[in-house]
């Protein structure tokens, strides 16, 4: 990383928990690509002040996290399409003072959906109605995917954001089965339940496609259990290295190598 100096563009990210994996993504590759950049990660005290900062200070961009990905819309002065298909903000960029909303997990979700060539005639259960379980279920739907059930136990949430995309609901994965399982929970993530199997080993059984959103671990239960059963998995790591590459992008105008990207995730990936 160059010598911080006064021509510098600052990146940052704005979020109640930061982490690490944001930081290492973008600043290993401004290392790489010997651009003179810099991210930082911030816990805002006050989210006005701190989207006031991004103005005034002319920092290039901001990644932004729960619980913010909502209230700051009312802040900005132009929303993207990828930002408005799910009202949810998850990247500012700063252009001379115009802050434009993006939403890089929504961008993600649609690459991966095309890159794996998931059919859309195919089944989907689609397990969570959080803030990521939307912009999947926004990238299923307006990528023509109409044989939908979400799958949450909360009774408000659930038939919500069903009702939004036209999908259906269920409060239980139970006996049900589809060609494509996506897991949008904290299901196999890090913690308390890293060793919990996110869909019923019968329906890992006759499905085609699992896609686990989670990403840390990469490999979760999920993965481990379809990718032993023969299946197309997509991962977390996927998800997440995309959408860091789509900010990246947004920020500098770059567009790194896949074997760049790879690295860069990798290496965010790594710290303990």
């Amino acid at each position: 990383m160059p010598i911080l100096n006064k021509d510098m563009t600052l990146c940052i990210s704005l979020a109640a928990r930061p982490s690490n994996i944001g930081t290492r993504f973008h600043n290993y590759l401004y290392d790489r690509l010997g651009l003179n950049f810099v991210y930082k990660a911030f816990a805002p005290v006050d989210l006005a002040d701190a989207v006031r900062g991004i103005r005034g200070l002319g920092i290039r961009g901001a990644a932004v996290s729960m619980p913010y990905k909502e209230a700051v819309i009312p802040m900005l002065d132009r929303i993207s399409p990828s930002a408005e298909a799910i009202d949810s903000v998850n990247t500012i960029v700063n252009d001379d003072g115009v802050l434009t909303a993006y939403n890089t997990d929504y961008l993600a979700i649609e690459r991966l959906l095309l890159e794996h060539r998931i059919p859309v005639t195919s089944t989907v259960l689609l397990q969570g109605s959080g803030g990521m379980a939307k912009a999947v279920a926004a990238a299923l739907r307006n990528a023509g995917f109409g044989s939908v059930t979400i799958v949450a136990r909360n009774s408000e949430t659930g038939p919500a954001l069903a009702a939004l995309y036209g999908f259906d609901w269920l409060p239980e994965v139970a006996e049900h089965h589809a060609q494509l399982l996506i897991n949008v929970t904290p299901l196999g993530m890090q913690g308390a339940d890293e060793s919990v199997l996110a869909f019923p080993l019968s329906a890992i059984e006759a499905a085609e496609t699992v896609f686990d959103v989670v990403a840390l671990p990469a490999r979760t239960p999920l993965v481990e259990t379809a990718e032993a059963l023969g299946k197309k998995v997509i991962s977390g790591a996927e998800v997440i290295a995309i959408q860091a590459e789509e900010q990246f992008v947004l920020y500098t105008g770059v567009r790194p190598s896949a074997e760049l990207v790879r690295e860069a995730s990798e290496f965010s990936r790594a710290e303990s």
